[in-house]
């Protein structure tokens, strides 16, 4: 097998661990990119070209991760991880715990942790990996590894929710949110949603920002029922589907361009958040992006217009 052969291979698990640990679509596929371009002028073949590799993209990742973190911080609004609509690594034996792993609520605690712990913490727990890899990985003694781990495992389980649904009724709970807002059923998403659901969005300042932050059901139905009727009016659709291994959906101009993602948090049988991403830095990856601004022009005039 060439060494082109092997990297291919091998491309899913790299995509993976670089996703989450830096929380970019875009950002993971430049690291994986990179790590192909070292292990091809590599001389040397690793012993474990698996290890190799993931070592190479977790140090490129932590790098980078180091330098976005600090932009982070400048963001405007709320920031939230680029959507992902599939993950491009599959193990059967461990999906629900793959999917977990990628759910916005886990990539925001993940977002808690340094660097250092979230790369262990991603290695070990999410791929299994063990301690002597990720030492290598992240240039760390075995023993700091899992100090490493054992902060992290804290930091994670301390953040998670006590009770979250399974796939199956969390699927079925979307489908009841996308029909009862598609209807403007004003009682059926008051059964579905909690009492103190939030609504919010990220749009870096890139997009109007008509959802940045709604809060408790009473708001968060308002907007929905008094949004959607002028965006469909200028055709906009709303396509449900898996986003970041939970129920969600994108949001479509007439033309098929892409203008915001939905994702759904479900705990206790409600809907407890809506997060959405309409910042079109962190859409061009999911399709062609529309122009937000004309089409909340657009929707402000068919709300106003005759019939």
């Amino acid at each position: 097998m060439t060494r082109a052969e092997e990297f291919q291979q091998l491309r899913p698990l790299l995509a993976s661990i670089a996703y989450r640990i830096l929380g970019s679509v875009t950002e993971a596929e430049d690291a994986v990119q990179e790590t192909w371009l070292r292990y091809e002028a590599s001389s040397t073949p690793p012993d474990s070209v698996r290890a190799y590799l993931a070592a190479v993209v977790t140090r490129i990742s932590i790098n980078v991760l180091r330098s976005a973190r600090v932009r982070r911080e400048e963001y405007v609004g709320p920031w939230f991880p680029e959507p992902l609509l599939t993950d491009p690594y599959e193990d059967p034996e461990r999906s629900a715990e793959l999917a977990d792993s990628v759910s916005m609520a886990a990539l925001l605690l993940l977002e808690r942790l340094t660097p250092l712990e979230r790369a262990v913490f991603v290695l070990r727990e999410v791929f299994d990996f063990g301690y002597p890899e990720i030492a290598t990985a992240v240039d760390r003694s075995e023993a700091a590894c899992r100090q490493l781990a054992v902060r992290a495992r804290r930091h994670m389980v301390e953040g998670r929710p006590r009770f979250e649904a399974d796939r199956r009724e969390r699927e079925q709970l979307a489908t009841r949110f996308f029909g009862a807002f598609a209807e403007g059923d004003v009682d059926g998403l008051r059964e579905l949603l909690s009492a103190d659901v939030k609504l919010v969005a990220d749009n870096g300042g890139r997009a109007p920002q008509w959802a940045e932050g709604f809060f408790g059901a009473d708001h968060v139905i308002e907007v929905l029922v008094s949004s959607l009727p002028a965006f469909v009016r200028i055709g906009g659709v709303v396509e449900p589907c898996q986003v970041n291994g939970r129920p969600g959906a994108i949001f479509r101009v007439q033309d098929g361009k892409v203008i915001s993602t939905w994702t759904l948090d479900v705990l206790d049988g409600r809907i407890q958040a809506i997060r959405t991403v309409s910042n079109p830095e962190k859409l061009r990856h999911v399709g062609p992006v529309t122009d937000a601004w004309a089409v909340l022009r657009d929707m402000q005039r068919a709300a106003t217009g005759p019939g």
